[in-house]
């Protein structure tokens, strides 16, 4: 049985976590199967939107610790490897997807599951849904990115606290503190994300793409750099065919029907 299942919606790729037995914690398998769902997604011209979510009632409950702990040469624990080998790859497959990609939280996001969704481009919660740096609990450091990406949306000091205490946060809290773009009412949160996801699905794929590879390199860029690469960036955009049709559209007072190029 896939730990990974993968559903095709016309443009939209939904990428479901399958092991609701386990609170689809992830494993090496899980790990490689949604690495391969999400380099098929990339390739495939047809899929616009790819949507993360989970089987049950969890998006993810993290790292599956009863697996067997890595040991190295002299029979002592060492986590380092794992990292390298699933979660890293994984972090940065997600942050450099060529597509827009929600994570969608059916249920809780804890530990390195909080990581992975928050290194999506949007997040999406059922109003069940919270979501918890638990390193702490089990006196581990987050990773999957936790140390980058939580300080940068919530700042360093609020992160070093939501990590230091493993403090669990509602939906609601959540968004509240910029980590959920959008909270719905769980008996209609299936039709909510499929509405969201295929609004995105009709817009205009390259600028989207475009705007990611913007936000992603401005962490790193002082103001004059982020400029240069706006100006460079709005030129391809603006040889585009969607460009184009936008202000077509916008003139005849019509919606436009964008193409992605």
């Amino acid at each position: 049985m896939s730990t990974v299942l993968v559903e095709r919606r016309e443009r939209i790729s939904i990428l479901t976590l399958n092991q609701p037995e386990r609170l689809n914690a992830f494993t090496a398998r899980m790990h490689a199967e949604l690495r391969a769902a999400l380099d098929e997604a990339a390739a495939d011209e047809a899929v616009r939107v790819v949507v993360l979510t989970g089987t049950g009632r969890a998006f993810s409950s993290g790292q599956d610790l009863t697996e067997d702990l890595p040991r190295d040469a002299q029979g002592g624990v060492d986590l380092a490897p794992a990292l390298a080998r699933d979660y890293n790859p994984l972090i940065l497959k997600l942050t450099s997807f060529p597509k827009p990609v929600i994570a969608a939280l059916n249920g809780p996001a804890v530990g390195a599951a909080m990581n992975i969704a928050l290194a999506c481009d949007i997040v999406l919660a059922a109003r069940s849904a919270m979501l918890q740096e638990a390193f702490v609990r089990i006196a581990l450091v987050p990773d999957a990115g936790g140390t980058w990406l939580l300080p940068r949306l919530v700042g360093p000091r609020r992160a070093l606290a939501l990590m230091m205490t493993g403090e669990a946060l509602s939906a609601e809290t959540a968004e509240r503190l910029g980590l959920v773009y959008k909270v719905f009412d769980d008996a209609g949160f299936a039709a909510e994300v499929a509405a969201f996801a295929e609004q995105l699905a009709q817009g205009p794929a390259l600028a989207l793409r475009l705007m990611r590879e913007a936000v992603m390199a401005s962490g790193g860029n002082d103001l004059a750099a982020q400029l240069a690469l706006e100006a460079e960036l709005q030129q391809k955009a603006g040889a585009s065919a969607d460009f184009a049709e936008g202000v077509s559209a916008f003139r005849e007072k019509r919606k436009p029907h964008f193409q992605g190029h």
